[in-house]
């Protein structure tokens, strides 16, 4: 930790959330300042790196000065009067539990850019394609630094446009469907959500957040709470997403293009989880409360049914897509997530917001890996994968394809790696859920999610099987190993899910005191 000054914070936190938006302008000028390129698509790419670049060096110096003996409290707070009639207000702050999720967006960003400098999207120019890239992380940043209700959904909003252009201007095979129903389903769930966060901020007289939690509920009826939870909590589903509310997400990813689907999985989903984590836990615990089992049913329905769903593409013979493969596998690990949330136990909530961000990197590795498979076999079909590799990726590309295992073994929850500590405590706080909570139905949702742990190694280690070590002969050529631009964009999410594995107290030091404070009446 270093010291800095608490007008600098304020300044950082606001560049971040803001500098990205600046950046999508400028890159739409005939011109876009920076730095030069051969051609104006080359500019504008490097345009993307530098604002991008600057965007989590300004996050990485947030996370440095940020006050980690205290991190329950809100830090690089702004609070500015916009709408007085509405009391509305510019309210920025972070803590322990947004800090995190903060710093992962900057850092996912930073590599897409990065990759596709290397690997420029088709098209004549990328304008385009950097100015929608920025303009998704603007409302994403946003939407985990804003603590004012309808701020909160009009970055939540944001990012529905540019993800919907990413994927069906630059998608691939269907991808014109797979974009309207994204941008469809999303809406929908937003204009439930709208209702619910405008009736909490009548009932409340605020829509502060901060002052929401600390409140704890007491200002709002236990009616008014169910009513919110209920339509807020459908909005955050749809973009979580939670089963059944997910048929939307593997035909994003299938079509969408590898920058897209590495975004989309590594943090567009989190924005849904950390809704009920920031908003629905402590502004209506006795509504959420009301809905937990139910919540809970839904999530270990969604793990089962997306490995089932995994382990269908995985087989051999059956016309399994990777992308969608790994698609389906997020509907299981969201399960996850959204099982810790419902214990509201300081474990379970505390095993969510870890398996949120140790999704976000090895999510976002594979979607990379996959991309990468794509651009040298043209295709990411299994069966064509297997004949493309022939007798193994290992001797084809060996980095490629111990990078591929390496994912697919974090994946699954191998002990040591990120994955493992956030699902293992979103089980554990079912063991013990919180006070007015079944504990005979969370203990039969313990048993399966564990259960979800056992088909998540069974098609992990199929698609290993089948795409690394082959058994196929054949004579087709080696393929390209790794790039050096791969290796740049990929490094760091494998050196920081083996950190969070082997460290985990780098993030639940910072998540744990937040979370025991939201939990006991929200965070002052």
């Amino acid at each position: 930790m270093i010291d800095i000054n608490e007008s600098v914070m304020q300044f950082l936190l606001a560049f971040v959330v803001v500098g990205p938006l600046l950046g999508a302008a400028a890159a739409l000028l005939p011109a876009p300042p920076g730095l030069k390129g051969k051609s104006p698509g080359q500019a504008v790419l490097r345009h993307g790196v530098a604002v991008t670049g600057a965007v989590l060096i300004a996050a990485i110096v947030l996370a440095l000065g940020f006050d980690h003996d205290h991190p329950s409290k809100m830090q690089a707070t702004t609070d500015i009067s916009w709408i007085p009639a509405l009391d509305v207000r510019i309210h920025l702050g972070i803590d322990g539990i947004s800090l995190p999720l903060l710093v992962l967006t900057a850092l996912l960003t930073f590599l897409c850019a990065l990759y596709s400098y290397f690997k420029p999207p088709a098209g004549p120019t990328p304008k385009a394609f950097v100015a929608l890239v920025l303009l998704l992380e603007s409302g994403t940043l946003a939407t985990f630094a804003v603590l004012d209700l309808l701020l909160f959904f009009l970055a939540f909003e944001t990012v529905l446009i540019p993800m919907y252009f990413l994927i069906a201007r630059w998608g691939g095979e269907g991808r014109t469907r797979a974009a309207w129903r994204f941008i469809l389903f999303t809406l929908l769930g937003s204009v439930v959500m709208l209702l619910g966060l405008l009736l909490i901020g009548i009932k409340a007289g605020t829509f502060d957040m901060v002052a929401l939690a600390t409140d704890n509920g007491r200002s709002l009826t236990a009616s008014v709470q169910v009513i919110a939870v209920l339509a807020i909590g459908i909005g955050l589903a749809v973009k979580t997403p939670m089963w059944p509310l997910h048929s939307w997400l593997p035909d994003a990813h299938t079509a969408a293009p590898t920058v897209g689907s590495v975004l989309l999985a590594g943090v567009l989903l989190k924005m849904g989880t950390y809704g009920f984590v920031r908003i629905l836990l402590p502004v209506a615990p006795d509504g959420f409360r009301t809905f937990a089992p139910y919540l809970a049913a839904f999530a270990v329905v969604g793990i089962i049914y997306g490995s089932l769903a995994c382990l269908a593409l995985a087989k051999q013979g059956a016309k399994g897509d990777l992308k969608r493969l790994i698609a389906y596998s997020s509907v299981g690990h969201m399960g996850f997530v959204l099982l810790g949330i419902a214990t509201m136990t300081p474990t379970g909530v505390n095993g969510a917001l870890f398996a949120n961000i140790a999704h976000g990197l090895i999510t976002g590795l594979l979607f990379f890996l996959v991309g990468a498979l794509k651009d040298r076999t043209g295709s990411t079909d299994l069966d064509t994968l297997a004949e493309e590799t022939g007798a193994a990726l290992y001797g084809k590309a060996p980095h490629l394809g111990g990078l591929l295992a390496f994912g697919a073994v974090a994946s699954l929850g191998l002990p040591g790696l990120a994955g493992f500590w956030g699902e293992m405590l979103a089980l554990f706080g079912s063991f013990e859920p919180a006070a007015g909570l079944s504990r005979p139905a969370f203990l039969t949702f313990m048993a399966i999610g564990a259960f979800g742990t056992l088909l998540t190694a069974a098609y992990m280690l199929i698609v290993v099987r089948r795409v690394c070590m082959g058994g196929i002969e054949n004579e087709t050529p080696k393929l390209a190993d790794v790039h050096g631009y791969e290796f740049a964009a990929w490094t760091p999410l494998v050196a920081l899910t083996v950190l969070a594995g082997l460290w985990p107290k780098t993030l639940l030091g910072l998540t744990d005191p937040a979370v025991q404070q939201l939990l006991a009446g929200g965070s002052r």
